[in-house]
């Protein structure tokens, strides 16, 4: 039995591959590392991920320069370069979450609970929401492809609770990738049951939405309305939630109010429309049975 032929890599990708090596060997020095780091950053290369987790010591001098910023976050006046370098090495972090061969690892170190302090800072000035923003794209990484342990991590370590605080806080962007995160946990079987399970999760979800609902009214977004609606939609998949919804989902979705700001977007219409009609009254049990299989006399 012939064995397969090695790919050859071609000179072109010989180079670059050489290249990131350089660059991560370059991460451990700490006169070169700031550099590295701004240039590995820009790279979108499909085996970064792995070389970066499997050379020794790179990810430790990730997370020594995320812990190095730790004193600082409790002072309002975080300087930009502080920021800036810190945030190299949180988009190098997101590769790694992103990355299939990667990704168990990563959660077996607990590598993403580092970033928490960063979502839970409440500073507005620029470089605080530069940290919020590429810490939430590192647990949004994980969270892209349904991935049922990752969310299973991201649920025992309290995410939910960080991401709806962001989801009122900070810029559009912070928001958008805070209810995204939120919504790829209610797209996962696991992730809804547990928001589900108690009044207090339900609760923090459906006010946290409803609130971003009645703010849109003053500042619109189009791109933060679409993923409200379908949060809500996703949480009418629970029965309780859906009894819940019927009762306490903001008068805005139903009125029209947002109309205008859907009309061209087939999509959030047919998902608004498909919101309420889950929302309807629904006749009992028994009752509804006998309506749709009448017997004859």
């Amino acid at each position: 039995m012939s064995e397969e032929p090695i790919p050859v890599m071609s000179p072109q990708r010989q180079a670059e591959r050489e290249k990131l090596y350089q660059l991560i060997i370059e991460l451990a020095y700490p006169a070169t590392r700031e550099v590295a780091l701004l240039e590995l950053s820009k790279k979108n290369d499909p085996d970064l991920a792995p070389m970066l987790w499997n050379s020794f010591g790179t990810s430790y001098t990730l997370l020594q320069e995320v812990v190095n910023v730790y004193p600082f976050i409790s002072n309002p006046i975080l300087k930009a370069n502080q920021s800036n370098r810190v945030c190299y090495a949180l988009t190098l972090l997101q590769c790694v979450a992103a990355h299939p061969g990667t990704r168990p690892a990563f959660l077996r170190g607990q590598i993403p609970v580092y970033v928490y302090p960063f979502i839970s800072t409440t500073f507005k000035s620029k470089p605080f929401e530069q940290l919020r923003l590429n810490s939430l794209r590192v647990i949004g990484a994980l969270v892209e492809t349904d991935d049922t342990e990752a969310i299973s991590f991201l649920l025992s370590t309290e995410v939910v609770p960080l991401c709806l605080s962001n989801m009122l806080k900070g810029s559009m962007l912070t928001k958008f990738a805070a209810i995204k995160i939120i919504e790829k946990i209610l797209l996962n079987e696991t992730g809804l049951s547990y928001i589900c399970e108690t009044h207090d999760r339900f609760a923090g979800v459906a006010i946290t939405l409803g609130k971003m609902t009645i703010r849109m009214m003053k500042s619109p977004c189009f791109r933060v309305l679409k993923h409200v609606v379908r949060c809500y939609l996703l949480l009418t998949e629970n029965e309780i939630a859906r009894s819940a919804l019927g009762v306490c989902l903001p008068d805005q979705l139903r009125d029209g109010t947002f109309s205008s700001a859907i009309q061209h977007d087939t999509c959030t219409k047919q998902w608004l429309k498909t919101l309420l009609k889950n929302l309807e009254p629904r006749a009992p049990a028994a009752v509804q049975q006998v309506v749709e299989s009448p017997q004859d006399s």
